[in-house]
């Protein structure tokens, strides 16, 4: 069976982060992408039960949160069978190698150092966006879906 992206118009990007200047610049960033859909979090347990509830296709966390570390968050999130799959953005202002290497064991997808770039943040949400798996789905023909070609991918051959 061959896999391709199924193409939708709104991906929704989870943000959840503490500090106001940080929350205010990533949210005015991807508010003014029209294929992106945003849900916010101004506190780490909060923006864990949105991302349960809502399922984002990716969730951009910085990792300084005031009531849980972001590692904390990100834990919660991994152990949690419905969120295992949805990858984390990590936004640090500890640029330290050690510290980002424990983020990227512990599962976050890309860690970001702070003052990032950001066409970085914005690559990096468009990549995760592509790994989530739920946005993988076997390629099929409108033919093969038994509608009138309301299907979202189209049947690919294998050379």
């Amino acid at each position: 069976m061959i896999y391709q992206s199924i193409p939708v118009s709104h991906r929704t990007v989870m943000v959840i982060a503490s500090d106001r200047a940080n929350f205010q610049l990533v949210t005015q960033l991807i508010a003014r992408r029209d294929d992106l859909k945003l849900l916010t979090a101004t506190q780490g347990r909060q923006g864990v039960e949105i991302t349960t509830a809502c399922q984002p296709d990716v969730v951009v966390m910085d990792t300084g949160l005031q009531d849980i570390c972001g590692l904390e968050a990100l834990k919660m999130l991994r152990d949690n069978f419905s969120t295992s799959h949805i990858p984390v953005i990590a936004l640090s202002s500890d640029a330290h190698q050690s510290h980002i290497d424990q983020g990227l064991k512990a599962g976050f997808y890309r860690y970001l150092t702070k003052p990032f770039r950001l066409t970085d943040l914005l690559d990096a949400i468009d990549s995760a966006v592509q790994f989530n798996p739920r946005n993988i789905g076997p390629a099929w023909s409108a033919s093969n879906s038994g509608g009138g070609g309301e299907g979202h991918a189209r049947h690919v051959s294998a050379p």
